[in-house]
């Protein structure tokens, strides 16, 4: 393996300076970590040795403001940042001084005012935030790149595919910087790709690329810096190869024995820094007094962020800031339910629940200028159902956006969006969809403030649920799975004027809102709607009817079935539209439990681990003395959603509704 060959033309020796001593510090921090580690004083370090100029190189190159999306081995973008050392060390260290309170571990952390936002442990889902981070760049003209870096691993990922492919498709100014180093924990590159080289795949997204020397900082650098350039005044994406070693294990317990020792010796000759330092003493540029002096300076800097972390105390648990930081604060705006003071009545008007959503997305389109829509033929098709049809042509295909068939990279870049302060909205073309977007909604969009007090601002409209013969994947109500996951909200209104109100809310608030709409209701479903905007208050039940002989718990589709079936059999029953299953009105079901003694909980979803067997358990829990009866759920069948009508029919609870509810008031 030949030595590392460096070329100084162009640079100046200021510059080499500074790559230099930016090189010396993720080292120096580096090695106090393997002593502590030695010296049992720390139990978890994953390290980066070998690798530093590539951390390096990219962050000396780019603009202080533009953001870096890091991992596992990226310390040089911190240090080359000029994160305070004492505030890093308590974040590895689980301490409250970090930047996540101690909620999270290592490298998982961002910080915006230094332009880095850290990993998650599913490693691709970065790449498309960069590519959002990218976006509004380009939406905004700013001239300004990202650059997310990723592992050879996380290339066999699918959403390194979709973000490239988006990314190309839109021609965002990002770069992809793959850091080639070897292994996957223990997995060799044939055991990960069949190409030759990893940029050989830039050609079939249309992209341009380079393979390069991650060890040289010199060509790092003036690649990324070149790079970066063009792509300010010509936005497009860019896939670049950095290729060097791990030269410890994934992390410190995972060892090195599987790596054979002549392979760890010729990339040792090719250590970053010691070669750079070499050829500097060599030239002329660098001499051992400034060696000595840097280090000295920076060993007592590191040693004084040390001190800190050990002084400072263990995170001591507060459950109520725990629970208070899963979202970001949140007062709603005024023209919400209760009418403004002064204000003139407000007019309504006749919509189908499919027009007061289409509506609804109007105004918020007109109220937030930035506010983009994304969504499979949302644009000049106007999507499936037509809901954004004439969108284009008031606010431009800038702000209404079809996206190719990548749910994951798009909720990706939604999310990207919003850490640059643009709210945004995604449509899946049906709720069945969303799987493909599971993990950037469950892991990334849901924690998001939670870990590090980022605001993930935005809204996910689910065309959710049955009752049109479409099958096992064009009917399925999923609402249950995003209510067990903290960070999200979810509504699912009933009625017009909740659909727009709710939906306004939703833009208005800074959280991850997941946004149900039955499709059975889009045309079947009408009633008089205020005009121009209001909200309405996410968290808050409707009552649709009082009474005093049973309480119908229910929400979407299932308001129609109770009122219904109450009516066809005469009954005096208390009916709750929940319309938010997260937060929960739990005054309003407290109230109708003990206006009548007996409930009974309805939704579409299937029985087992539907959100009905949630409230039960909490009506069982907090209102056990008002009941005369078990509390009761009426839902659809445990299986799949079937495709033929008199097996979909049979499958919901609306024709065993009757029964039910007969039991319940003969208990």
């Amino acid at each position: 393996m030949s030595a590392i060959k460096y070329n100084k033309k162009g640079f100046t020796k200021e510059t080499l300076l500074h790559l230099y001593e930016q090189l010396a510090k993720p080292r120096l921090i580096e090695e106090k970590m393997l002593n502590l580690l030695r010296q049992g004083k720390i139990s978890k370090w994953f390290s980066g040795i070998g690798q530093e100029a590539i951390s390096v190189g990219a962050a000396c190159a780019l603009l202080p403001d533009e953001v870096i999306f890091t991992m596992h081995r990226n310390l040089g973008v911190f240090t080359a940042r000029e994160m305070p050392l004492d505030r890093m060390f308590c974040q590895w260290q689980g301490k409250r001084l970090g930047y996540t309170k101690a909620r999270d571990r290592s490298f998982h952390f961002g910080a915006m005012e230094h332009g880095i936002v850290g990993m998650i442990s599913h490693l691709g889902p970065q790449l498309s935030l960069a590519a959002g981070v990218a976006m509004a760049h380009k939406l905004r003209a700013e001239g300004r790149v990202s650059l997310a870096f990723t592992g050879e691993g996380a290339t066999s990922q699918g959403e390194f595919h979709e973000a490239l492919n988006v990314a190309s498709v839109w021609k965002l100014p990002v770069i992809f910087l793959i850091e080639n180093n070897g292994y996957g924990l223990s997995t060799r590159p044939n055991e990960q790709y069949a190409c030759k080289d990893l940029v050989d795949r830039a050609q079939g997204y249309g992209m341009r690329s380079a393979k390069i020397d991650g060890n040289n900082i010199l060509e790092v650098y003036s690649t990324i810096k070149n790079i970066a350039e063009e792509m300010r005044k010509d936005p497009q994406p860019f896939l670049l190869e950095c290729v060097t070693f791990r030269m410890r294990g994934h992390e410190e317990a995972s060892g090195t024995k599987y790596v054979p020792k002549e392979l760890m010796d010729e990339w040792a000759q090719k250590d970053p820094i010691e070669n750079f330092e070499k050829w500097l003493l060599k030239e002329g540029i660098l001499n051992e007094a400034f060696i000595k002096s840097l280090k000295d300076r920076y060993k007592k800097d590191v040693q004084k962020a040390v001190d800190v972390m050990f002084n400072e105390p263990e995170p001591v648990a507060d459950t109520e800031e725990e629970l208070a930081d899963v979202y970001a604060p949140f007062l709603p705006p005024q023209g919400g339910d209760a009418p403004v003071v002064g204000a003139e009545p407000r007019a309504n008007t006749e919509m189908r629940f499919i027009d007061a959503i289409s509506d609804g997305l109007r105004e918020a389109m007109r109220r937030h200028p930035e506010l983009v829509l994304m969504g499979q033929d949302i644009a000049d098709y106007g999507g499936v159902f037509k809901i954004t049809n004439g969108f284009t042509d008031e606010f431009g295909k800038n702000r209404v956006r079809n996206t190719p068939l990548c749910e994951s990279a798009i909720v990706g870049i939604g999310l990207g969006l919003s850490l640059k302060g643009i709210k945004s909205m995604v449509e899946m073309q049906f709720a069945d969809f969303v799987t493909c977007g599971f993990n950037q909604i469950v892991n990334n969009l849901a924690k998001l403030h939670w870990r590090w007090g980022q605001t993930a601002d935005m809204v996910i409209r689910m065309p959710t649920g049955g009752g049109s013969g479409a099958g096992p994947f064009h009917s399925q109500s999923n609402e249950a799975w995003f209510t067990h996951v903290p960070g999200l909200k979810v509504v699912y209104p009933s009625t017009p004027a909740d659909a727009k109100g709710l939906l306004l809310a939703a833009f208005e608030d800074p959280n991850p809102v997941m946004f149900f709409e039955h499709k059975a209701l889009y045309r079947s479903e009408s009633g008089p709607v205020p005009e121009g905007f209001y909200t309405t208050e996410i968290g808050k039940a409707r009552q649709v009817r009082e009474g005093k002989t049973v309480s119908i718990l229910t929400y979407g589709l299932g308001v129609r079935w109770a009122e219904q079936t109450a009516d066809e059999m005469g009954l005096d029953a208390d009916i709750v539209d929940l319309r938010s299953l997260v937060p929960l009105d739990y005054e309003a079901i407290t109230a109708s439990v003990k206006r009548t003694n007996r409930v009974l909980i309805l939704h579409e979803d299937t029985l087992f681990g539907g959100i009905g067997g949630e409230i039960a358990a909490w009506i069982s829990e907090h209102l056990f003395e008002h009941l005369d009866a078990p509390v009761m759920r009426a839902a659809s069948l445990d299986t799949p959603v079937p495709f033929a009508i008199p097996l979909e029919n049979n499958f919901f609870p609306a024709g065993r509704l009757r029964g039910q509810l007969e039991r319940l008031l003969k208990y």
